[in-house]
């Protein structure tokens, strides 16, 4: 609906689009004698109020006396907005559509009688979270910023890691209540333009009531809905999203949330960390080791535990057997049930820790988890060697990096269990094997979630389960980015020949 030129008939049509809100904001104004009166709109507690005093108010107030004697209310709109307004962004709006818009957004409308055409002034002031440390990710070393919930301090802390202008970002606005902005991040040049094009294609498909935070487009655009392993990558770091800019992968970053989505995801990238790249690259190679062992731990410790005490003792060493023996005697339940009992004990105390407050929530998990776990064993309703087993297995869980590839693996611990119980080694092979072809089977946005091992690609294999020294990063995905080369030739460091003096 175009904007009306009663000034009168623009408030009644802005207070009905609100419904008469006690934030809507509609102040008159006489910007002078002869010239026609005014109406300067806002909503309170998305604007700045001394901005709008600064900038607007006191703009109008300072007109000379020639601008100040327009009748005309065209050329005194055009004299404000040349000559007056006093922000970075002023924008003429002719329709209620994109005027609410602006509103909404953080901008006063300023409306003249006998106009259709106002004039939104950015002056956004909300309260933001000050840039902290990344709650998620704990950071050892590395920088110590972390996105926060306003779009526009994100794409700053991105923005100030690139100083050449071929990063882009191209703008969307998803959900048809809520408006939200989104932007997609990518480096012009390096990223492959198809796959730029079909994250577009998918986010310009959306059509939602409402996005509240980057969890619904997550699901709204990734390729297998069904499985359990999470396709896109979630973060909240800024050098890890510009790390992944520079390997040729997309960003998208969502207004109102704190993490940042990165596409197209594989495998390895959630059992990597920034800090793996801070440190040397041998530090960086065991540390990414480590991470993989607990990864295997963390998914079939349990499963395995189960499937040998139930079907193959005789695989145990003697000792070990009998000492496993000696400790479930008494014990009145199967080694299934006992599993599934701590498993799910386990995963109370940590959802529990999660949801109490950060000041007693680690205390009381951890006096939970070692008093609840040694009455148990006391009482012999558990075995000492199962709760052995589900703390390393619990304990491995924290070692990976992602919490979403965390979740996952803690969901697939269980249909594990329930295979080794039914066919001992037999069933977890198979339940594996099954596993192991879905993963090979899935995509992230046309890009194979197993690559750099499937397909097979050499010069991405150097930076998967090991980490290569930096100057040997000369190559960027193959299956991601189109510029290949990273690293220049001869970058590896030789001591100076000669000795000192010479």
């Amino acid at each position: 609906m175009p904007l009306a030129r009663s000034l009168i008939e623009n408030r009644a049509a802005l207070a009905g689009a609100f419904g008469n809100s006690p934030d809507l904001v509609l102040r008159d104004l006489q910007l002078s004698p002869q010239g026609p009166e005014g109406l300067l709109v806002c909503l309170n507690g998305l604007v700045e109020a001394s901005l709008v005093g600064s900038s607007v108010i006191e703009a109008i107030s300072l007109m000379d006396q020639e601008d100040a004697a327009l009748t005309d209310p065209a050329k005194l709109l055009e004299a404000l907005r040349l000559r007056y307004l006093a922000t970075t962004e002023v924008v003429e709006v002719s329709s209620m559509r994109p005027l609410l818009r602006r509103l909404t957004s953080g901008s006063c409308v300023l409306l003249l009688d006998r106009s259709a055409t106002g004039l939104a002034v950015h002056t956004a002031g909300w309260r933001e979270r000050r840039i902290d440390d990344s709650p998620s990710e704990s950071t050892i070393r590395g920088p110590r910023d972390s996105f926060i919930e306003t779009l526009d301090a994100n794409v700053a802390m991105i923005r100030r890691r690139f100083r050449h202008p071929s990063l882009r970002f191209e703008p969307l606005v998803v959900g048809r209540a809520t408006q939200t902005d989104i932007v997609v991040a990518h480096l012009l040049g390096i990223a492959r333009e198809s796959i730029v094009k079909e994250v577009l294609t998918r986010l310009r498909r959306i059509d939602i009531d409402g996005i509240l935070e980057s969890g619904y487009i997550e699901e709204l655009i990734e390729d297998q809905p069904l499985s359990p392993f999470p396709q896109i990558l979630r973060t909240d770091r800024p050098d890890r999203v510009a790390a992944a800019l520079l390997e040729g992968r997309v960003a998208v970053l969502v207004d109102g949330t704190p993490f940042a989505l990165v596409m197209p995801a594989t495998i390895t990238m959630f059992l990597t960390s920034p800090e793996d790249y801070y440190d040397r690259w041998p530090v960086g190679t065991f540390l990414r080791l480590v991470r993989y062992a607990a990864f295997a731990v963390s998914m079939a410790l349990p499963s395995l535990y189960v499937a040998l005490t139930t079907f193959h003792q005789e695989m145990l060493p003697t000792p070990l057997a009998l000492s496993i023996a000696a400790q479930r005697r008494g014990v009145p339940v199967p080694a299934i049930v006992e599993a599934f009992l701590l498993e799910l004990a386990f995963e109370l105390f940590r959802e529990a820790g999660l949801r109490l407050p950060r000041i007693i929530g680690p205390a009381i998990t951890i006096a939970g988890t070692l008093v609840i776990g040694e009455a148990a064993a006391r009482a012999g309703l558990v075995s000492p060697v199962m709760v052995v087993a589900v703390a390393l297995t619990g304990i491995s869980s924290f070692a990976i990096p992602v919490y979403s590839m965390g979740i996952s693996i803690r969901l697939i611990r269980f249909p594990l269990l329930l295979l080794s119980a039914l066919m001992g080694l037999f069933g977890l092979a198979t339940g594996l094997s099954l596993l192991l072809i879905h993963v090979c089977s899935l995509r992230s946005f046309g890009v194979p979630y197993t690559s750099p091992f499937s397909p097979l690609t050499p010069g991405g294999v150097r930076d998967s389960v090991v980490r290569a020294p930096i100057w040997a990063h000369d190559r960027r995905p193959e299956l991601v980015a189109h510029a290949k080369g990273r690293v220049a030739a001869r970058q590896m460091p030789r001591p100076p020949k000669g000795g000192p003096g010479r």
